[in-house]
């Protein structure tokens, strides 16, 4: 009897959930608002995700669309222009004016839909180009001239209607657009001065907007394009065969004008970034900085004064003054190792480019040696290994223009030749320099190890060239030297140098000269076979080989009493 209250209690829930039940069916929408479906979204969220695809697709295919339809209203007005009685002109500006407002249009779209700028953009220069290609090359309509503003106004245009809006897509359509019509514009039309400003116009626009530093590639895209159409004008200006052609004259003022103008862009442009700003230089910057400089060059060269290559190396000169100057106090004192860099390279190659343009070869000789000392000596003491590299590059662009490789044959193998020259005594001494301010490190890399080696073996062959024609100078005073004489002497020199290389390595720990001295006793060895017991005279041939001998059996004991001194 104690359980009959829980089962009516049962009872009765089971009764109102059956109450609850038949509500429902009988009115369905009233009980899914009173009694709602738990979780809503985890149903319609699939349903979203399916559709979301299909709505992207179909706005990409509506956007694909209207710009079909743009290509199409181009094509009737092409179509008009050719067929009906009305001005071409008039046509042309309605075809022009109708590409700019596509391009307006993809200015315009909504912040965050970069397809469809894309496309509308394309469009643009899809219906400008082919347009401005037949109103200037096919039906005459406008000049190049014209043609030009055309082009420059388009790219003006799609920067200006993207001044304050995020729209890198419509900048760089106007921009690759307007570079590849201007030049094939150049070369088809051949009245390449319009184009190649036009061409510098956009270079300038992408060196310096802020915008267009978000595309690398338009950059390199619209300066290769003007480095060809400027190339492309001092080929055919400077060629002979061009006066017979039909391109138009240019006074020098002109011929020059673009190779100036594009380096003096590129230069303001690296010094904008890096000196001003404190940015890294990058590789695209380094390159095209380096074709335009070649593009001045050679401009004035082929069409400057007479005077033109010392004014050329004096430029070079000044350039690499200004260069190294910015290497050792601005990028020095913020610590930019590769601004560091690139400048040193390009001061080093403005420097040789500047020595050789405008120098005598003494005075050349003479700069030559101090920048490598000076290059040395400011590697070592900072420990910039490049500087290093850079002075035994000035060292050895002095030791070829000096005549050093020629008199050192004479020296050692052919027939010498009388003193020396002014310039060889100036690169011995040099090169003596060099070595000694090439200071020597504890784990140095092998590439230092080469450089040290290389300022070394420099230094010991012209010593000992200058020795061999020394005694053989003094031996010409009694004697006529013959072959058997000159075998001895160039024995006894290098018997000698390697005992003194041999020595000094081992007195002051230089590695590298105790391998220049085994080298040199190695090549005396040789010679020993191939001239002197060829040549020689018996008396001769007898000191040759008792100075060898002596030098082999010396040398160790040398090594071994410095070692242990």
């Amino acid at each position: 009897m104690n359980d009959l209250p829980d089962e009516i209690e049962r009872i009765e829930k089971h009764l109102q959930t059956l109450e609850q039940r038949v509500h429902a069916l009988e009115h369905p929408l009233e009980a899914r608002w009173l009694h709602p479906s738990p979780e809503p979204e985890a149903v319609s969220a699939p349903l979203t995700a399916a559709a979301a695809p299909l709505a992207s697709t179909g706005s990409m295919f509506s956007v694909l669309g209207r710009a079909m339809l743009g290509v199409a209203g181009a094509y009737v007005l092409r179509a008009v222009e050719e067929s009906s009685s009305l001005p071409r002109l008039a046509v042309a500006a309605v075809g022009i004016a109708y590409a700019f407002a596509w391009l307006v249009w993809a200015a315009r779209t909504r912040s965050g839909l970069r397809f469809t700028s894309a496309i509308y953009s394309g469009t643009s220069a899809l219906i400008l180009a082919p347009m401005v290609w037949e109103l200037t090359l096919r039906f005459h309509v406008i000049s190049p001239a014209i043609a030009a503003g055309i082009v420059c106004a388009f790219a003006v245009a799609g920067v200006g209607l993207t001044w304050r809006r995020d729209r890198s897509p419509v900048l760089r359509a106007c921009c690759m657009a307007a570079a590849g019509l201007a030049l094939a514009l150049a070369i088809a039309s051949h009245t390449l001065m319009p184009f190649v400003i036009v061409l510098l116009m956009l270079a300038a626009i992408c060196e310096f907007v802020p915008r267009m530093e978000s595309a690398p590639e338009v950059r390199a895209l619209v300066a290769l394009a003007a480095d060809a159409a400027i190339w492309i004008l001092i080929y055919i200006y400077f060629a002979p065969q061009a006066s017979g052609e039909d391109y138009p004259a240019l006074g020098r003022v002109a011929l020059l004008a673009p190779g100036l103008a594009i380096f003096l862009l590129f230069a303001a442009s690296v010094g904008w970034q890096t000196l001003a700003r404190g940015r890294q230089i990058n590789v695209f910057a380094t390159i095209q900085t380096t074709i335009a400089f070649l593009l001045a060059a050679v401009s004035v060269a082929d069409f400057g004064p007479q005077n033109s290559t010392a004014i050329l190396g004096i430029v070079c000169l000044a350039l690499a003054a200004a260069v190294y100057a910015a290497v050792f106090t601005v990028f020095e004192r913020a610590k930019e190792p590769r601004n560091v860099a690139v400048f040193s390279a390009w001061g080093a190659a403005l420097l040789l480019a500047g020595n050789f343009l405008c120098l005598p070869p003494l005075a050349t000789i003479a700069l030559l040696g101090m920048a490598a000392i000076a290059a040395t000596l400011v590697g070592s003491r900072r420990n910039q290994l490049a500087f290093e590299f850079y002075g035994m590059v000035f060292l050895l662009a002095g030791a070829a223009e000096s005549g050093l490789p020629s008199f050192l044959v004479s020296a050692f193998v052919g027939t010498p030749q009388g003193a020396p020259a002014a310039g060889v005594w100036l690169i011995a001494c040099s090169a003596i320099l060099c070595y000694a301010a090439a200071q020597p490190r504890e784990g140095e890399s092998w590439l230092a190890q080469t450089l040290h080696l290389g300022f070394a073996a420099l230094a010991a062959a012209a010593v000992a060239a200058l020795l061999v024609e020394g005694l053989t100078g003094l031996v010409a005073l009694r004697i006529q030297p013959g072959a058997h004489h000159l075998a001895f002497i160039r024995t006894l020199t290098l018997c000698a140098a390697a005992l003194a290389l041999v020595f000094s390595g081992a007195h002051w720990r230089r590695v590298e000269l105790t391998r220049l001295g085994y080298a040199a006793m190695a090549l005396v060895a040789i010679k020993l076979v191939t001239e002197d017991l060829r040549h020689g005279h018996l008396a001769y041939i007898a000191a040759s080989i008792f100075l060898v001998a002596l030098t082999l059996i010396a040398a160790p004991r040398v090594v071994r009493t410095r070692h242990k001194a």
